[in-house]
């Protein structure tokens, strides 16, 4: 029997269909899951798709943290399961305080659209043991609200942790400080990023690489041997 991987739609997602395909195509069955209800139908990993969640009012991921379906992703989320927050996705991840930091506007206050450049900085976590430390990626990068910030006390732990997962190269497309695109929990079973992995794993679309199908592979691959 084939991993089942939960892809949450909240009211202004929309990149939930590109994700239940990524899933599929990594060989697992995704399962959609709807924002208002708490009911995780017995899934064994929960992915947060990007999007515009509520329009991004508030704060982008700031309504969204309230929906009843993310009372428990939060619950799974401490006790294990594993759960990837993909750009809004992300947002939602550090309003909820799963993940630290926070998203704010990007520096040049423009929305970015283009293939980016990063490196696996942490290959342990639940979404990259199919990758190896220090391999260079190039994944799809799409937001306006996608500077990741954190004070200095989060950043020095984060870094002595091991708990930065990506860095961005050849450019910061958005001013996220010490050029982190993605972070991972202490326990390595919650990981949220601003690219779109799941735009980059037919060689026919997105990037014309599948550099991106690694997170669900490794999500594949951890579920099987745990």
């Amino acid at each position: 029997m084939t991993a089942r991987i939960g892809v949450i739609t909240f009211p202004g997602t929309l990149d939930d269909r590109d994700t239940q395909r990524a899933v599929r195509v990594a060989g697992a069955e995704a399962v959609p899951l709807w924002h208002r209800d708490k009911d995780l139908k017995q899934v064994d990993a929960v992915v947060l798709p990007g999007g515009f969640s509520y329009g991004d009012y508030l704060r982008a991921g700031a309504i969204s943290r309230f929906s009843p379906v993310m009372e428990t992703v939060i619950e799974q989320a401490k006790a294990g399961m594993p759960v990837l927050g993909i750009c809004n996705g992300f947002q939602v991840l550090t309003e909820t305080h799963l993940l630290p930091g926070a998203m704010l506007r990007n520096n040049h206050l423009h929305f970015i659209c283009r293939d980016q450049k990063l490196r696996v900085e942490n290959a342990e976590t639940s979404w990259t043991v199919d990758y190896t430390s220090g391999q260079e990626i190039s994944i799809p990068l799409k937001n306006i609200d996608g500077r990741y910030v954190a004070d200095d006390r989060t950043f020095d732990m984060l870094e002595a942790e091991g708990r930065v997962a990506f860095r961005y190269l050849d450019g910061n497309p958005n001013g996220s400080l010490r050029d982190i695109a993605g972070i991972t929990n202490e326990a390595g079973n919650v990981v949220g990023l601003m690219p779109h992995p799941e735009h980059a794993v037919e060689p026919l679309i997105g990037t014309g690489r599948t550099d991106g199908l690694g997170f669900f592979t490794s999500i594949l691959k951890k579920l099987v041997n745990a």
